[in-house]
Order: C-alpha cells, then sequence, then structure tokens
C-alpha cells in the first residue's frame, strides 16, 4: 500500500490543466531542458479543469493507478514517460496500458525533468539541502544569455510594437518589466518597383521620423519576440537589429545541472556516507562509497540521477565528494586514479523523489484551491541486495 500527504485548500473556480502547467512552466522553463529531453504535457486536455494534483517520480502502471485511486485530475512526474520512441500506446503495451489508464479516468500526465533538474530552486536544490550544504553554483553552468534588440518604428506604431514584443518575453530587468530605451531619428529608404510600402510609394524615397526602440530579451526568446515584432509591425521590412550580451549573472545563482557548496563543520568520509544514507529516502541497496573513511571532506557537489558524465568536472572544481546516481565501475575507477576525490553513488530514485515535496508545494502556493498529493511509491527499480553469508 502507498502512503501520501494532502493538503486541501478553499475551494473556488477550479483552475484547469492549462493553469498548473503554467505554473510549473514557471518554475522548471521548457528552455533549461536538454536537447534530448521530452518536456511538458505528456496526455490531458488543457481545457479540462483540475481539483487535485499528484506528485510521483515516474509514471509506473502502479503510480497511474493510484493517482486514479485518489481521484486526481492531473499527475505530475519528474521521468517523462515517453522518452523513448514508441511505434504504439496500444492498451496492450506497457506504456500504453499506463497511457489508456490516465485518459479512461481522465488524468491529464505532465514531466519536468531536465528542466527541473537545472532550475532554481530545483531538483538539485532539494538534493543539496538533504545533503548538508547550501546550494552554490552548479557542476555545469546555464548562464542565460541576453539579447539587446533596436528597432525602428513610426511614432504613432510604438504603443502597439512595444505591447507586442513585451508581450513575447522582452522587456524585463530584474523586478521590472516593460523596459525600454527610446530614441528619436530620422529613417530614410527607397521602396522598389515590387513593394508595398505602408507609408511612401514605390519608387520614391521617403525620409520620415520614426523611433527606435531598445530593450533586452532572454536569447531562448528570440524566436517569439521576432514573430511578435513581425506581426505587430506595419513595415512590409521591418528595420531591427539584434547584439548577443555576454551573461552577467553570478555562478551561484545560474541555472544548470548540479550544485557545489561545503558542509557547516567537515565530517569524516565514513560519517558523511552514513549521514547521507540516513537523510535520503530509503531503498534496498542503500548507498555505496568510494574513498579513505578517515579523511575529513568538506566541499561537496551533488548532480541528481545519472551523473558520471561530471566525474571529471567535479574533480577538477576541487570538491571533495561527488555525490550522484548511477554510477558505473570504469569510470569511477579511472577518476579515482587520477584525482583525490571521494565518490558517494545513491539511487536514483533516492536522489531525485524528495523533488516531488517541492514541486507540489509550488503548484500549491499558486492555485491555493487545488488539493495537492504526494504518492510515495517506491519506483526503485532494484528490490534485492545480498551480501555472502559467512
Amino acid at each position: 500500500m502507498s502512503t501520501l500527504e494532502s493538503s486541501t485548500h478553499d475551494h473556488r473556480a477550479p483552475a484547469t490543466v492549462a493553469d498548473v502547467v503554467e505554473v510549473l512552466e514557471a518554475a522548471y522553463p521548457p528552455h533549461l531542458a536538454e536537447s534530448w529531453d521530452a518536456v511538458g504535457l505528456v496526455c490531458g486536455d488543457p481545457e479540462a479543469a483540475v481539483n487535485t494534483v499528484c506528485f510521483a517520480l515516474d509514471c509506473t502502471l502502479e503510480v497511474a493507478q493510484e493517482a486514479v485511486n485518489q481521484g486526481a485530475d492531473m499527475l505530475v512526474v519528474h521521468h517523462p514517460l515517453l522518452l523513448r520512441g514508441v511505434n504504439s500506446v496500444a492498451a496492450n503495451t506497457p506504456k500504453g496500458k499506463v497511457i489508456h489508464t490516465l485518459i479512461r479516468a481522465g488524468v491529464a500526465l505532465f514531466a519536468a525533468h531536465t528542466n527541473a533538474d537545472s532550475a532554481r530552486p530545483g531538483v538539485n536544490d532539494k538534493l543539496a539541502e538533504l545533503c548538508g550544504i547550501t546550494p552554490g553554483r552548479p557542476i555545469a553552468p546555464k548562464q542565460q544569455g541576453l539579447d539587446k534588440w533596436g528597432v525602428q518604428v513610426p511614432p504613432q506604431h510604438a504603443e502597439t510594437l512595444k505591447e507586442a514584443i513585451f508581450g513575447a518575453g522582452a522587456g524585463h530587468i530584474g523586478e521590472y518589466s516593460e523596459c525600454a530605451f527610446n530614441i528619436s531619428g530620422e529613417g530614410e529608404f527607397l521602396p522598389g518597383s515590387h513593394a508595398n510600402p505602408t507609408i511612401g510609394e514605390a519608387g520614391k524615397r521617403e525620409v520620415l521620423q520614426e523611433l527606435r526602440i531598445e530593450c533586452v530579451a532572454p536569447r531562448h526568446r528570440r524566436g517569439a519576440i521576432l514573430e511578435a515584432l513581425r506581426s505587430a509591425h506595419p513595415y512590409e521590412e521591418p528595420a531591427f537589429d539584434i547584439t548577443a550580451l555576454e551573461a552577467s549573472q553570478p555562478l551561484d545563482e545560474a541555472c544548470g545541472l548540479g550544485r557545489i557548496g561545503e558542509l557547516d563543520t567537515p565530517m569524516r568520509f565514513e560519517d558523511y556516507v552514513q549521514f547521507i544514507a540516513d537523510q535520503l529516502p530509503e531503498t534496498t541497496w542503500g548507498v555505496r562509497a568510494a574513498g579513505d573513511p578517515e579523511r575529513m571532506v568538506h566541499t561537496i557537489a551533488v548532480s541528481s540521477g545519472a551523473g558520471d558524465s561530471f566525474l571529471e568536472t567535479a574533480a577538477n572544481l576541487g570538491v571533495d565528494v561527488f555525490l550522484t546516481s548511477d554510477l558505473r565501475h570504469h569510470p569511477v575507477d579511472e577518476t579515482l586514479r587520477a584525482h583525490d576525490i571521494c565518490v558517494i553513488d545513491t539511487a536514483h530514485w533516492a536522489s531525485e523523489f524528495p523533488w516531488t515535496e517541492q514541486a507540489s508545494r509550488i503548484v500549491q502556493q499558486s492555485l491555493r484551491h487545488i488539493d495537492t498529493k504526494v504518492l510515495h511509491i517506491r519506483t526503485d527499480p532494484w528490490t534485492l541486495s545480498k551480501h555472502p553469508q559467512r
């Protein structure tokens, strides 16, 4: 039997699947996902009403059925059900049976995966806190690139244009929105014989007053802003320019995979491994580690989920301990031969499941009339761990 935690709020007009998606994508922006990932709404009607949202790490059949039993309208998971391609979701296939179970009961499915790993706060921040450190810089930062936009427009069309590009994501600086700098000037152009100018005539040089609007925007919004600009601009061929700016965000505030931090007090490595075993959700195979048990450790790097690709990076950053999951023999062996570092290998499920509480709280705080329930079903696939009997 699974256990769950729930929080009930006063009920008003019901929210929709789209409302929950908006909250989750604001917390875990899709552009932070790795290129190979598949995040977002997996199934469900965005316009469907939502009163109850369940949270789990994996969408197994057991989890899907439990969400149905709990009366959920939506299930939020970390690992995408359809990350790897399938040719069928027929009800007699493993993934198809899960999809049919959810759809028959009217349960939408949403996944926040590597975007939740990289976000702040995200999966890695929760893991860092459980591991006794204040989450600092990522192991692999994703510095948010900024663009500086400049566009010329007749003054009478400026407000319409700004409204469009601001709505597409431009003009945000810290806690301020709709930020722009306006410069008055004189525009000049000569329409060709096949042009259809908004102002002026083909073949006749035109000189007129224009306003240059300058603003900044996240680089990942470039496509949306360009579409909004072209749609709202009165000219057949808008005049604009885009300049890529260097990222200026402090590393300790940057998004990205993994986190690095320091323990308040250095600990023996063996004691720290036991601390981790006590802090993380229990699994059959527990926690394993490599390193001198007597070594005093202070600086810790963590990477939720499968992180052996970061072994070399973490070692080069000078940490005492690198904690992750799904470690393999050869990468660990080679890292220990080359670097003075200790390594902790946890169960993949154990390093990421605590995130469900964080995601549940985010939805709770934004949509207070929704019930949220964390499904405490251990989806770690390992069920036996044996040692030789002596």
